[in-house]
């Protein structure tokens, strides 16, 4: 077979999420027959986890059909459907955005609530992340916000930071295997560095503010870390690494995290802004960060526990 679609149910948050977000045989076979149904030939579907992921192989249909497919047989489930090509599936490298995917927080909208800005902030950063503003322009004017703050609150402020569901997992089981695991982030050194000592990334890269005096000036430095800065990181990491675009796997929620999604081999828009969502080729909207793996094929006892 020339292709996998894997089906992975939402991750429950409560006992009586659970039910809700279990995937059953009767989804599978719904996925199934709707890639039957447009003439595909597809194997026995192979369970990762009993009741959150199952793989189904496929051929003879083109994966945005499949995944169409899949998509409208579970119109209303909780279901993630995620279908690439069977080769290659393991991926070697994991380059992660942090805010809103590995992390919970946005940062600068939690240094504006200091100073009684973080509504001003957080639409700056909607409106930037939604691909509906120029990204370099909105960091400066949001960190000019916080010109004076005193810059003891950035050590402060690690504090709340509040990692995604399945992060500890996804980074720990991939390093387990051999993967390089990378956090590249529109943020700030500081929070990335941080994230990336709770997590064990390999490396973090980020931007960075200027202090002047203890205080902050209101100037990111420059260069400003944006889109194109993170496609070029991901290409950087490939090459030192000796491995294909192919061989990665990018995550991300933002409108700057697009061109490294669809550069990758997978590249998976996390509970992504719409416009995001609309253009990535995988995306999860229901599952929490282990959907990565087990897109990856890793069975339910391959992952470390988070």
């Amino acid at each position: 077979m020339t292709h996998v679609v894997t089906l992975i149910a939402g991750a429950p948050l409560t006992q009586a999420e659970a039910a809700a977000a279990t995937l059953d045989d009767s989804m599978v076979r719904a996925a199934r027959a709707a890639l039957q149904a447009l003439g595909a030939e597809t194997s026995t579907p192979d369970w990762l986890a009993p009741g959150r992921a199952c793989d189904i192989t496929f051929a003879g249909l083109h994966p945005d059909q499949a995944q169409a497919a899949c998509a409208q047989a579970l119109i209303g489930q909780p279901v993630d459907a995620i279908t690439q090509e069977a080769a290659g599936r393991r991926k070697t490298v994991l380059v992660a955005d942090m805010e809103s995917t590995i992390i919970h927080q946005e940062m600068l909208d939690e240094l504006g609530a200091l100073i009684g800005r973080r509504d001003t902030i957080a639409e700056i950063t909607r409106r930037a992340m939604n691909g509906e503003i120029d990204f370099k322009g909105a960091l400066r004017e949001r960190v000019a916000l916080l010109a004076g703050m005193d810059a003891a609150v950035i050590d402060e402020l690690k504090g709340i930071v509040t990692l995604m569901p399945g992060a500890k997992s996804l980074v720990a089981t991939m390093r387990k295997h051999g993967a390089y695991c990378a956090l590249v982030s529109g943020g700030f050194k500081p929070f990335t560095a941080y994230v990336r000592g709770i997590l064990g990334f390999d490396e973090d890269q980020a931007n960075d503010l200027v202090i002047q005096d203890g205080k902050l000036t209101g100037q990111p430095m420059e260069p400003i870390l944006d889109k194109d800065s993170k496609a070029a990181a991901l290409t950087r990491i490939c090459a030192q690494r000796r491995a294909p675009l192919t061989a990665a796997v990018t995550v991300g929620d933002g409108a700057n995290d697009l061109p490294m999604l669809l550069a990758a081999g997978l590249g998976v828009a996390f509970h992504a802004k719409p416009a995001v969502a609309a253009a990535a080729r995988a995306k999860v909207d229901h599952g929490d960060l282990t959907a990565l793996l087990y897109a990856q094929g890793y069975r339910e006892s391959e992952i470390v526990a988070g």
